[in-house]
């Protein structure tokens, strides 16, 4: 979660076995073992970071993960930590055969991914916040579960590299210094231990992505819509250095843009320029 200081977790909870990359192997798909390299760390600054500085090196569809992040990204400048044993930090290195002009949307598309394979881990309640959370529903509204933070690297004229580092919280965690509700994959039914979920997330990106890749984000803006928390209902927009908007959410466009409903007409949002809050 974002600004966490502190967690701690119990040895004994379900789903803590350590993260092992034979073991993620082992739970994908056989169509898809030529398809991922898994590599697992103790502990690191950001998976993100370290792809990014490896992307030459490093072949297509090169996975990342952490026991325990200690500089862990979220957007805009925020801080994620993955307390050790009981989240799931891990970044994705993929080239796309497109400029990364024609990338709109793409953390959304990976948003789309997220929330699949925790529901094919028997999670229930999972929505999605645009641009890049990951919600579960609560009966007092909803809780942060997860983020995604995609990262553009270097390009050619016939590829962009792309680092998708995504962090979910898998079991419940006593933290200080989050500034809002937060949720955890068990305890919306999730039964797949971390080697497992993992593999889940790759098998669902490796769909999604293929998707993205032949049409763009037009051909999954249905599916993040289906997921959208906050459809049809009022929120305002926090813009940095302009006036907040409020209006009615609308869902997004086949480019990725949240579409708001205002007194004065539709606004279209684009990534990285405004917070929502319900």
């Amino acid at each position: 979660m974002d600004r966490i200081r502190r967690a701690s977790t119990s040895p004994q909870d379900p789903g803590a076995a350590p993260l092992e990359a034979r073991r993620v192997a082992a739970a994908l798909p056989p169509a898809l073992n030529k398809t991922f390299v898994v590599e697992v760390v103790a502990t690191t600054g950001s998976t993100n970071s370290d792809l990014l500085a490896r992307a030459a090196d490093l072949r297509n569809g090169h996975v990342l993960a952490a026991e325990a992040q200690t500089a862990g990204r979220g957007r805009r400048g925020r801080q994620w930590v993955a307390p050790p044993g009981a989240s799931l930090a891990f970044s994705l290195l993929w080239r796309f055969r497109r400029p990364a002009a024609q990338l709109m949307g793409l953390s959304l598309a990976v948003g789309v991914a997220a929330a699949r394979a925790l529901e094919d881990a028997g999670a229930t309640g999972i929505v999605l916040k645009w641009p890049n959370d990951l919600l579960a529903v609560r009966e007092a509204g909803w809780a942060k579960l997860g983020g995604i933070l995609v990262e553009i690297g270097p390009a050619s004229a016939r590829e962009t590299r792309v680092v998708l580092g995504i962090g979910i919280n898998v079991l419940p965690i006593t933290a200080q210094g989050i500034d809002q509700p937060h949720a955890d994959a068990v305890s919306q039914g999730a039964h797949a231990d971390r080697n497992a979920l993992l593999a889940r997330m790759l098998a669902r990106l490796a769909e999604v992505l293929a998707i993205f890749e032949a049409a763009g984000f037009a051909s999954l803006a249905a599916d993040w819509n289906s997921l959208h928390a906050h459809t049809g209902l009022p929120v305002t927009l926090l813009r940095e250095g302009a006036q907040d908007l409020q209006g009615i959410a609308a869902g997004v466009s086949a480019d990725g843009a949240l579409i708001l409903e205002t007194a004065e007409g539709v606004h279209r949002i684009v990534s990285g320029e405004v917070s929502l809050r319900v």
